[in-house]
């Protein structure tokens, strides 16, 4: 069974796994970019596990911008205490764990996280493959993203809360 909590410093190593597993070498978080998360979004920073094992996560700062700023990957900002909006640095999960909802799950948490901190809607930047479970998801796209990570051409999508 899936169970969803707030990242610990153990979980560190395998969430970086699951990121380089997801994402390309120029799109993956470095480990010290996870460290700074960890420090700086522990309310806003959950992990999927399935027993002892981390299978997923979710993390990202509580900010007053609906962009995110590519500044953000390397140097997350803290997060605001209550409003704002709830954007999303990076959803990803263990390959043997795809497809089985546990992405979903990590969204409809972090959501109920921004809901009770009163953020106004969860932002996120993704590549054009991912539109339908984001949709899926409750999100509507927002249009091109102003962001250059990796040097891709990423999309924004909004789920109004």
């Amino acid at each position: 069974m899936i169970k969803i909590s707030n990242v610990q410093q153990a979980d560190l190593h395998a969430v970086v796994a699951i990121e380089r597993a997801g994402f390309s070498p120029a799109e993956a978080g470095t480990p010290s970019a996870f460290q700074d998360r960890l420090n700086k979004l522990p309310d806003t920073f959950l992990v999927a596990k399935d027993g002892d094992q981390v299978v997923g996560f979710i993390v990202g700062p509580a900010v007053n911008t609906q962009v995110i700023d590519d500044q953000m990957y390397e140097t997350a900002p803290t997060n605001l205490p209550t409003g704002g909006y709830q954007l999303v640095l990076s959803l990803a999960v263990a390959p043997d764990y795809r497809r089985k909802g546990v992405g979903s799950k990590l969204l409809d948490a972090l959501a109920r996280v921004a809901q009770a901190s009163k953020r106004q809607a969860i932002v996120l930047d993704f590549l054009a493959k991912n539109v339908p479970f984001y949709e899926h998801n409750g999100f509507h796209q927002a249009g091109v993203s102003p962001s250059s990570h990796a040097d891709e051409t990423w999309l924004t999508m909004v789920k109004d809360l």
